[in-house]
């Protein structure tokens, strides 16, 4: 049994197929099923059910899977004990966001962070909270960007910044002479609210104590975008809740629709966070270091604050 059988055997195993499994790992076909065969003959097991479009795995095959990727995720620490010992900032560092928090985030730090460590090869995913729960467990990143508490055994969170939230009340809502605006003001009827499975959609529920019902809304709507809401808002169909950071980059049309809350604001704790057995320590702290730094540098107006631990 060596790495590159099991490699082969959790490529064939996500792709579903021989030939796209092979052509992401660089080799032929051939190549790829010799050695998965010689994995199960060692084994005396059928690892695939070849007679399945696409291939599926046996169900021993889905246990061996598991111990295939632990195996392959502790062969790569060891370069990580090296370099954690050594104090060395740099390698592959596999980053996953939340899309509520990349488009706002991403162009505030990014730059920084790659001067100040040009050793770090970076490479960043747009990925839900649970895909990025998902992906820590297995070992494919390294650390995400997320709104936290989220309260998983396997994950240690480290706050990078609390964003307070702010509201989206165009001209014609019954709320638009505001100056403050409280929760106690929102109604369940004619909030927009992002689709189910942002984070963003539940704290905002949680926050509003109420929830979202078919039976209370003219019309079912399924959107991940912030511009999608504010731009339905101005046609009359609501108001919406956005994070602090999307208001800096609405038009000067738009931001004189943004309302804040008093002092002192609901806001959503933003965490980079990792798996209890990440050894890319120093890394991470120097993410978090650069992320803090900038959002103590943001600029914030109306007397909105970021906050940083």
């Amino acid at each position: 049994m060596t790495l590159t059988q099991l490699k082969y055997m959790i490529a064939v195993a996500e792709a579903g197929n021989f030939t796209l499994a092979a052509e992401k790992s660089f080799v032929t076909q051939p190549t790829l099923s010799m050695q998965i065969q010689k994995l199960e003959d060692e084994l005396s097991v059928q690892i695939f059910n070849r007679t399945k479009k696409p291939i599926r795995l046996t169900k021993v095959g889905s246990e061996i899977l598991i111990q295939a990727r632990k195996i392959i995720s502790e062969s790569k620490r060891m370069g990580d004990v090296v370099a954690q010992e050594k104090g060395f900032i740099g390698g592959t560092f596999t980053l996953g966001i939340i899309p509520t928090v990349m488009p706002t985030l991403l162009p505030m730090f990014l730059n920084t962070f790659l001067k100040a460590y040009p050793k770090v090869n970076l490479k960043i995913e747009e990925l839900t909270t649970e895909n990025i729960i998902k992906r820590l467990a297995e070992g494919k990143i390294d650390a995400g960007i997320a709104a936290t508490p989220l309260k998983r055994d396997i994950i240690i969170e480290r706050p990078l910044y609390y964003e307070p939230f702010s509201a989206y009340i165009p001209k014609n809502h019954r709320l638009s002479n505001s100056t403050k605006i409280n929760i106690e003001d929102l109604e369940n009827e004619d909030m927009l609210l992002l689709e189910d499975g942002h984070c963003f959609k539940n704290q905002v529920l949680s926050m509003c104590s109420f929830v979202k019902k078919e039976e209370n809304s003219r019309f079912d709507l399924k959107s991940g975008s912030f511009e999608t809401l504010i731009n339905l808002a101005n046609e009359g169909l609501g108001m919406t809740l956005i994070p602090y950071l999307n208001t800096r980059n609405l038009s000067e049309k738009n931001i004189e629709n943004v309302i804040h809350f008093p002092a002192p604001p609901p806001a959503r704790e933003i965490s980079v966070i990792y798996h209890k057995s990440q050894l890319k320590l120093q890394i991470i702290e120097a993410l978090k270091d650069s992320i803090s730094g900038v959002m103590r540098g943001a600029i914030a107006f109306d007397d909105v604050q970021i906050i940083t631990p």
